[in-house]
């Protein structure tokens, strides 16, 4: 079966991007954007395509819930033996990627991941609603499991033996936070010419250059 999709087209029409009016600092950026996308649409901005090495040498990727972002790096939760902790652990290198088609843009991070502090991760899961602490202690995550009704039934055994008292964060969950060493900022631009700004971490300092489209 094949299906032919070039009649899906689009014409992008984004502002322009250009270096005179850029920030030193890509999170400046970065923040700015966001701030924008959160500001005028209703969608999840904070959700971004998290890629690892997987151990049989194919990359993976999924997405994931930007928890933070600061001058340190870019935040999230999981489970630390789910498939993008085991290959985090293998290889540090990770590449994150925001896509808003609301406003024609994209912003594509490469980093080095390491763990958040377990004071950072036991604020993080304490803030969470009770049956999401529940679902993070109780799942084997990215293991196989016999069936739907397994799990439910293991959130039900999990409630009946809580008698009342709040859920610790396991052990094996928790928090990553990935220093950038590159940001690409991607607009949307008319007949295909789009503007590309890439900052390079370089001698303790950011450095910019424009792409080709």
């Amino acid at each position: 079966m094949q299906h032919n999709l070039s009649d899906i087209q689009i014409d992008y029409n984004g502002d322009p991007l250009l270096e005179a009016n850029l920030p030193d600092d890509p999170l400046v950026l970065f923040h700015h954007w966001f701030e924008q996308i959160s500001a005028t649409y209703n969608s999840q901005p904070n959700a971004m395509v998290l890629s690892t090495h997987g151990k049989n040498g194919f990359p993976q990727s999924r997405v994931v819930l930007l928890k933070g972002y600061s001058d340190q790096g870019f935040s999230f939760y999981t489970n630390y033996n789910s498939q993008k902790g085991k290959g985090i652990k293998k290889n540090h290198k990770v590449s994150l990627t925001f896509y808003w088609p609301e406003l024609e843009r994209q912003v594509r991070i490469e980093g080095l991941a390491s763990k958040t502090t377990e004071q950072e991760s036991d604020e993080y899961f304490n803030s969470r609603p009770l049956d999401s602490r529940i679902s993070a202690i109780i799942s084997d995550q990215s293991q196989n499991v016999p069936s739907r009704a397994y799990l439910d039934e293991k959130v039900e055994r999990f409630r009946s033996d809580m008698q009342n008292n709040p859920p610790k964060r396991p052990v094996n969950w928790g928090g990553y936070i990935v220093a950038p060493v590159s940001v690409e900022f991607w607009q949307g631009r008319p007949n295909r010419l789009h503007d590309r700004i890439l900052y390079k971490f370089k001698g303790e300092k950011w450095k910019k250059s424009r792409l080709a489209p």
